[in-house]
Formats: structure tokens, sequence, C-alpha cells
């Protein structure tokens, strides 16, 4: 058996570079870069490596452990998981400050393979620099909390192991049921550690994403409910984009003329004008969208995970409606008491297809549909319009952006207030310009997964959208776009804090209370100077005062060669409706009236979910 002698931390990388997989019919590499800040436990050995091969396998610099990882979460969800960043980290403090994108990773079941550096496993010079010791556990240090949000963990001893450690991280990776992040500990003695290694393990290979099919006679069942149905419903989650079933699942709603209505995750597989088209659902959904969910009788929920701001808290179907879920995941698709069909989403819209040949839902279904999106738009222009208010809304701001965006500009928006506003107003003109990262409601994702689209595909301009919280939470990554050239534009709305958990307090009987500036135990809420912040990071930038400024200074934006930042004032108590109800934990007991009265509504309200588990 030929082998290659090599330290532990170079067969790593040799084995990534060596990892492939086909593209739109190219061949490009599994893993196209790292993002990494190199310190105690990464410096020596793995920065080592990755040096030696710099211009096959690049490396990108980041400001922050958390920021880097959520940048290479936004390259995932950007190349719809069929590429994955790597991310390094040093131990302690600076693997910590990955968990949390680790979280929205595997929350919204996006891969990303993580590096941290270990602790010795010899022990001999415990406790070293940055080691959290446990006393009662001496094999146990922070890189176990990954344990939690990922998707596949280990932690290397010898050397010899990441020959059957690194294909099951791939696999994990690439499984459209189980993908999440991969974290493996690499622990800096074994890093230097040589071993003669098969040859055969760094050979070339190309990997491809598998699409599982459904079960044949679960899938009869289904198309049996649905053709069975008066008032079927499709709900698009993130999964039928991740799957690329966007053109079949358009064509399979508007050739049986069933209604259409996308999470969240899964705005933007069809694009706004699609004649089957409804709107989002849910809490940050659209009036049309959510009158049909109440009167439907068949919902087929196809790549969601259901969560409750899709459901409403399950409030928004009725008690009675069927559910047939199709999913790679069976954790997903068994959810309340759904028909669960377990397979991709491609694969099992168009085997569907061919058992419900011919059928179409009730004319007077499919016209109640349009009639609601019809209503639905006529308010959109509502919303979106223009006023003399000295104040623009988030709407009025979404609308002019969104206006003069090119057909394929990618929109991203995570936490905050926007999301609901960027869900209900943004009118999606191609598939797949739109990530709207609520699956965690990540504060912090938004500029950094401009950075990570940037890079992701240089053909279009990301348009990250965020609050001024957002932005005072974590914004370093504006130099780093700079710093590597990949370009985005930044529209920073600056309502005084966090206004939409203000309203979210308030609407529950709450006092305004540390939320918007004003109402914090400050000296003074002075603003903060966005734009000579983001000028200091080598940004270009624009403060505009109204709404044709800012229309007029979006237009530039687009002319410019690097990342440039836009800042406009925007109203903290106007928000687009068309809500649904929401269960959220409420005092049962207050001295304020307004949360009594809070707190009945809210056992009310819970009278009307749906019982399932």
């Amino acid at each position: 058996m030929e082998t290659v002698r090599c330290t532990m931390a170079q067969a790593v990388v040799r084995y990534l570079c060596n990892q492939f997989t086909i593209v739109e019919g190219e061949r490009v590499p599994l893993f196209p870069g790292v993002f990494a800040i190199f310190g105690h436990g990464n410096v020596t050995c793995f920065s080592e490596a990755l040096e030696a091969v710099q211009d096959v396998l690049p490396t990108w610099r980041g400001q922050n452990e958390q920021s880097m990882a959520l940048a290479a979460l936004g390259f995932a969800k950007s190349v719809r998981r069929r590429q994955i960043m790597v991310a390094s980290t040093s131990i302690g403090p600076g693997a910590l400050n990955m968990v949390t994108a680790a979280g929205l990773g595997h929350a919204n079941r996006l891969p990303i393979l993580m590096f941290a550096g270990d602790t010795f496993v010899n022990r001999r010079p415990d406790p070293v620099m940055q080691q959290v010791e446990h006393f009662g556990d001496p094999s146990v240090n922070v890189n176990d909390s990954f344990k939690a949000v990922t998707r596949y963990w280990d932690r290397i001893v010898h050397p010899e192991q990441i020959i059957s450690s690194l294909p099951q991280a791939v696999a994990v990776l690439l499984d459209p049921a189980d993908c999440g992040p991969a974290f493996i500990a690499l622990p800096q003695d074994v890093q230097e550690m040589a071993w003669d290694y098969p040859e055969a393990f760094f050979a070339p290979a190309v990997h491809a994403i598998p699409r599982p099919r459904p079960d044949r006679a679960r899938l009869r069942e289904a198309a049996a409910m649905l053709m069975a149905a008066k008032r079927p419903l499709i709900i698009s989650g993130g999964g039928v984009r991740y799957s690329g079933a966007e053109a079949e699942l358009a064509a399979f709603a508007e050739r049986h003329g069933i209604p259409l209505c996308e999470t969240i995750a899964g705005k933007g597989a069809v694009v706004h004008n699609h004649p089957a088209y409804v709107g989002p659902i849910g809490i940050l959904g659209s009036t049309s969208a959510n009158a049909l969910a109440g009167a439907a009788d068949v919902v087929v929920a196809i790549g969601t995970r259901l969560m409750d701001f899709t459901t409403g808290s399950w409030t928004v179907f009725a008690q009675t409606a069927q559910i047939i879920s199709i999913n790679t995941a069976r954790w997903d698709a068994t959810k309340h008491r759904a028909l669960a069909v377990v397979g991709d989403a491609l694969e099992t819209v168009d085997e569907l297809d061919e058992l419900v040949d011919g059928w179409v839902a009730p004319k007077e279904w499919t016209e109640f549909g349009r009639t609601e999106m019809a209503k639905w738009n006529e308010a959109l222009d509502g919303f979106r319009k223009p006023t003399n208010a000295a104040v623009p809304t988030y709407a009025q701001v979404v609308g002019v952006i969104n206006d003069r965006a090119d057909e394929r500009d990618l929109l991203i928006a995570a936490a905050g207030g926007l999301p609901g506003e960027v869900v209900k107003n943004w009118r999606v003109k191609s598939a797949n310009s739109f990530d709207c990262e609520f699956g965690f409601s990540c504060m912090g994702y938004e500029i950094s997964a401009g950075w990570g689209a940037a890079m992701a595909d240089p053909t279009r301009t990301p348009i990250v959208m965020i609050g001024d919280g957002t932005y005072m939470m974590m914004n370093s990554d504006i130099y780093s776009s700079v710093l590597a050239g990949h370009k985005f534009i930044l529209i920073v709305c600056d309502n005084g804090g966090y206004a939409v958990i203000n309203r979210l307090q308030n609407a529950k009987g709450g006092a305004s209370f540390n939320n918007l500036l004003k109402d914090c135990r400050v000296k003074e809420p002075f603003p903060v100077d966005f734009i000579a912040h983001a000028a200091s990071m080598g940004a270009l930038t624009r403060r505009v005062e109204n709404l044709a400024e800012l229309g007029e200074a979006f237009d530039w934006a687009k002319t410019t060669d690097r990342t440039t930042v836009l800042t406009i004032v925007s109203d903290a108590f106007v928000w687009t409706p068309g809500d649904a109800w929401w269960d959220v934990g409420v005092p049962e007991v207050s001295a304020r009236a307004g949360v009594v009265a809070a707190s009945k509504e809210q056992i009310e309200g819970r009278k009307k979910q749906r019982v399932g588990v």
C-alpha cells in the first residue's frame, strides 16, 4: 500500500482539497474556502497546512469567530447547500464564539465544517492557556458545548482517526435529511503528529447530494388524499429551494390549480407574480395566505419543519385539516399527525404529479386564492406608497429598494422588525433571490451573510437590510468585505433601538422598557453616526433624509466598486399588518391591567391551537 507521510493537520487539509462536487454540470470544489482566525491551538499546525495550499483552498480572515462562521452559512444558503465553507478557530473563547453560528446552522439545516483547536491529549502541560477545567471530568472542555448544536461531533485523539472521521463528516454535510454543522476538535499535540496515511485517502472524490425517493405506498396514499380535497393548499418551504424543485413545484401548483404559499425560508422559490402564488403564511404572513390556510381541508407542506411562525403557533389551520408533509427528514415529516412522505422534494413532486395526472382543484377554490392575493397586492401597494410623513415606515423603505433592485439581486435580512416587513413587502422577481434567516432569528447574521453571499456569487449584488440594533451587535464584516473585495449594499434603518421587541412588549400589556434607547437606563440616547463608523472601515457611505433621496442613493450604490452603506431614520411604531396569532408567555398575575388583559387573551387564543405533537 502506497502511503503519504504528513502531519494530521496537513492530512486534513490535503483531504479537503481533493473533495469535489458537480454544480450546473461543472466539477467544482466541495470546500471552496476556509474562514479562519488563527490563535492558540490552530496557528502553528493548521495554519501551516493551509498556507501551503492557499492557491487551491483560499483562506479568508474574519474579524470575529461568530461572524466568519455566519458568513460561511450565508455562503451555503446562497449556493443552496451545494458547496460548503470551512471555519477554523483557536481553543477557548475563539471556539465558543462560533457556537451561536453552529446553532443557526443546526436550526436551519445548513452545512458548515468547523475545526477548533483543542487542549493536549497527553495532558502533560495542563492547564494550558484558555483551558476550562472540569474537576469531575478532565476530558471535557469548551468544545463539548458544540455537541448541542451540531449534527456531527468528533475529537481526534490519534492521527489515524481522521481516515474514518472526515468521510463521516462529509456524509452528514451532504445528507439532505441530516444536513447541519459538522464539528471536529483538533488537539494541538495530535495536529503536529506525523502519520503514514494511505495514498488512496487523498484520491480525488466527486460527491453528489442524494435524492431519496418516497415510499410508493405512502405516496399513493398522499395522492388519494389530495385528489379528495376540495380546498387544497401548498406550503413551499426551504427544502424546495435546496432540492432545486422551484420550477417543478411552480408548474405543479399551476397545472393542478392549487394555491401556493410560502414559509420564510421558502420565500423565493416562486416569483411574486406567479398565478398560483398567494403570499407568505403565518405570523410574518399575508392576509391572503392565512385566509386560505384557515379554510384549507388538505395542506401539502413541502420541505418545511412547520415552526411556530409558519403555523401561527398552530392556529392558522382548521382542526380538521389534513396535512401531507413531504420532507427528507423523518422528524420534520412526522409532526402534527401529518401523513409523512419522506423523500426529496423534487423527486416527490414529480412522482406525485404523475399519480394525480388530470386532477384539478375546484375552480372556485383556485379563484378564491387569486381574489385574496389581488386584495393583498392592493394592500401592499398602500403600505409601500410614499407619503409626506417626516419619518418613513419600514414598508416604504422596502418598497423603494425593491422597485429599484435588479431582477437577480439578493435580499438578505434576519432579525428585528425587518423580517416581517421584507417577507410581506418584498416582491420576489427571480427564483432564489431572497434570504431571510428567521429560523434562529440570529441578530448579526445579515452583514456576515452579505459577505459570504457576495463571495459565493459575484454576478449579483447582495442587498442587506438591518436595523440600528443589529448593526450595533455585529458589523465588523463590513471591513472584511472591503478587505476581501466582496461588495454588498447595506441599508441601515435607524428606529432608535429594538423597536419590534418594544412592539411585542407593548402588545402584551407591558411598559416600554429597555428596548428603545429612550426607555433604557442611559444618560442621553444620542444617535450613532453609522455613516462615519462604516466609512472608517473603508465602506462608501451616504446618509439619506427621505424616500426620494433613498432611491437616488441606492442607484448610486449600484455603481460603486465596494461595499456601500446607506442609512435612513425610520418609524419605530408603524408595521405592516397581516400577522397571525403567536403563542408567547404572558404573566397570569401582574400589577399592570394591560398585562392581565393580555394574559386572558393569550389563554383564549390557545383554545384555537391545533392539538398535535
